[in-house]
């Protein structure tokens, strides 16, 4: 187990795999070295396997190595059942910024065996201070004035994934696997095509794939919504330590909002949302992207400013938000036959109430222990078991996310007068955190 925030995670290419007593190197991981030995081309696997078929014969088969993907593959792995995750990429995906984590999201970290791994390396948030564009502050809370058990903090993607990775078996995680096709067989199993022409029968099939999921697609769900706003984001980096309380601070303007929350002693996430009619083109450039950043709270107090400059490139992204509302009887189920789906590829929500990565864990969880108790007492009930997961699920999942984009949009507001009454009678006078907590509230068991 990895317990620093300065390692790095590294694939070979499997054109040239190294011998499979490489040893391990200083402060190497082992899911670094596991991801090392794991470079024999798949089809010298395959040979292996089956003798003369080019068919490889899986139990449980999880596509997507994010958050959803290997959470669902520790649980699994905590109750005795073993799965295969897929993953497009040439290595975990660990770019990006950090995410915010409440207490429900720590009692499933908790209940698969990582959360004490984690809390050492990241602040726990004290409260949250509401200020004006010009910096004047509207409203401040405690969460433990609020909620004695609330626990917040903000983690770093990075290693939260390979915290996950780090507990998954040798071989769990199959890189360079992007799905091609998806059918389903006369007997119910699922058969996966790979791009890289591999083929898979599974007898059940997660899709754990993203909000632009192919599983979900091939479910017959709808693309995303777009919600009229996007969001900057970065990670401000202070190698003698950053100076800002454990405190979220939010800043509220005019169809523009911001944010930053100190992570650990040295790193201090922030984030910009803007209103925009449509997502507008793709930028690469992190240059460009922080130009454009500064540029939308030039006039906004300074050390927000400080952050975005403090920001490595690698770690500013701009992404549109979207959400998918799951509607009674019009939605289709989380679950078709034996493939189900689990976090964004199911219900993409926008991050307002930073539940996304939160409701991902739950359902980890709950899918988990739903599979591995039908399949230990009677296979033939596996569908039943991921259609109770979807039954269970879609009344917590579907009022959330219409919630986050709520609260959204009222953040959003541009209209003069109606920012001025939220930030002069509603902050100030009518908002209570309590209740916009409550949807934290999960009871989660160790597997």
């Amino acid at each position: 187990m990895a317990t620093s925030s300065s390692y790095v995670l590294f694939l070979k290419s499997p054109r040239s795999p190294p011998s499979l007593t490489t040893p391990l190197l200083h402060n190497q991981s082992w899911f670094q070295s596991r991801m090392i030995r794991r470079t024999k081309p798949i089809s010298t696997v395959l040979s292996v396997i089956k003798g003369q078929t080019n068919v490889r014969k899986e139990d449980i088969v999880i596509i997507g190595a994010g958050i959803a993907g290997l959470a669902t593959a520790l649980s699994l792995h905590r109750l005795g059942l073993g799965s295969l995750v897929l993953e497009q990429a040439d290595s975990l995906r660990t770019g990006g910024t950090s995410l915010t984590l409440f207490k429900n999201g720590w009692r499933v970290l908790d209940a698969i065996g990582v959360g004490n791994d984690l809390r050492r390396q990241f602040l726990e948030i004290q409260g949250m201070v509401v200020k004006s564009e010009d910096g004047k502050e509207m409203r401040s809370f405690k969460f433990k004035d609020e909620d004695e058990s609330q626990e917040v903090r903000a983690v770093e993607r990075r290693i939260l994934l390979e915290t996950l990775a780090n507990q998954l078996p040798q071989d769990a995680v199959q890189f360079s696997s992007k799905l091609a096709n998806i059918e389903r067989s006369e007997n119910g199993e699922i058969l996966l095509e790979l791009v890289n022409g591999t083929r898979l029968c599974a007898k059940v099939v997660i899709g754990c794939d993203g909000i632009r999921s192919p599983i979900a697609k091939w479910m017959g769900f709808s693309e995303p919504r777009y919600v009229g706003h996007c969001a900057f984001r970065g990670l401000g980096f202070y190698p003698e330590g950053q100076p800002y309380e454990p405190k979220v601070n939010y800043i509220y303007g005019r169809g523009l909002r911001a944010g930053y929350v100190p992570v650990s002693p040295t790193k201090v996430y922030w984030f910009i949302c803007f209103n925009r009619p449509s997502p507008g083109p793709k930028i690469s450039d992190p240059s460009v992207l922080k130009r454009q950043a500064k540029e939308l709270v030039r006039n906004w107090p300074s050390e927000l400013l400080s952050i975005i400059d403090l920001s490595p490139d690698d770690t500013i992204i701009r992404t549109p938000l979207v959400d998918r509302w799951l509607w009674p009887a019009i939605s289709p189920s989380a679950s078709d036959g034996k493939v189900v789906l689990v976090g964004d590829a199911w219900h993409p929500m926008t991050p307002n109430l930073g539940q996304g990565a939160c409701c991902a864990l739950e359902d980890a969880v709950v899918l988990a222990r739903k599979l591995a108790n039908a399949i230990k007492s009677e296979p033939a009930s596996v569908e039943s078991a991921l259609r109770s997961y979807g039954s269970e699920r879609w009344p917590r999942i579907f009022p959330l996310t219409i919630r986050a984009n709520i609260v959204g949009s009222a953040l959003q507001w541009e209209n003069p007068v109606v920012c001025s009454v939220r930030n002069n009678v509603i902050i100030p006078k009518i908002v209570r955190l309590g209740p916009l907590l409550e949807h934290t509230n999960f009871e989660c068991e160790p597997l």
